[in-house]
């Protein structure tokens, strides 16, 4: 839970545990952590538990990657694209569509989401199996492999003081235990309350801006276009992510 007790103008703080007292129908997700400390997760199943959460301030919600009944097998791959100044927008577009050519090339599904702020999330659908490190590994050997074929956009370094100006971050790192990104649909600390919005590969061709979708246009859209995300929860079509250990 990423908390915004004073709005978000004020200071925020991050926290993994259930408060208490809590109501009894909040679930929680019990995730035994390196220092030994066993963290009840708070679990958002239904509107109401939902609601709950945002009243504790929350206004991004940041989600594990796995389900609860196998904490350690994420159900997904993702890259995080993160402009390195003065990179824009536009450039992060382009490298999204540079990650998509790759992903497309070695027959994987992806599923972009724009972050709500200056990125591009993009999802690749797995079969449960490999534990959270290897996920982690096979991202990382694929953000070094676009890395190479695209140096003139894409770094994978992940030392801020390395990293190259006007470069795209293809973010791997984000898939290591314990790390998690801004969910889908999840409005964003901005003046704009810009979201997290999925989006079609077409779009980011015809040239998206990372302020287009926000709490007010985001039903309407939804209406419109369904839930672009679906394909993450369905069973069929998931990559075995095994054959790229």
């Amino acid at each position: 839970m990423k908390r915004y007790p004073n709005g978000i103008a004020g200071k925020f703080f991050f926290m993994k545990r259930a408060p208490e007292p809590r109501p009894d129908w909040i679930e929680t997700c019990a995730i035994l952590h390196k220092s030994g400390n066993l963290i009840h997760f708070p679990m958002v199943q239904d509107l109401a538990s939902l609601l709950w959460v945002v009243n504790l301030g929350c206004i991004d919600l940041n989600q594990w990657y796995a389900t609860c009944d196998d904490v350690n097998r994420p159900d997904y791959l993702h890259f995080d694209l993160d402009p390195v100044a003065p990179a824009s927008f536009a450039d992060v577009r382009r490298a999204a569509l540079r990650v998509h050519e790759y992903l497309d090339n070695i027959k994987l599904r992806a599923f972009p989401k724009t972050s709500g702020s200056r990125g591009i999330h993009i999802y690749v659908p797995i079969r449960r199996g490999p534990l959270q490190k290897e996920v982690w590994t096979v991202a990382k050997k694929m953000a070094l492999e676009m890395a190479a074929k695209h140096p003139d956009l894409l770094t994978a370094e992940y030392r801020t003081k390395k990293r190259p100006a006007k470069h795209i971050l293809v973010d791997y790192n984000q898939n290591a235990w314990g790390r998690t990104l801004a969910s889908v649909y999840s409005v964003r600390p901005t003046t704009k309350a810009t979201v997290s919005a999925p989006v079609a590969w077409a779009e980011l061709s015809a040239g998206i801006d990372a302020g287009d979708y926000t709490l007010s246009n985001m039903p309407g859209r939804v209406a419109k276009v369904g839930d672009l995300f679906k394909p993450l929860l369905e069973k069929r079509g998931r990559c075995d992510l095994r054959a790229y250990l």
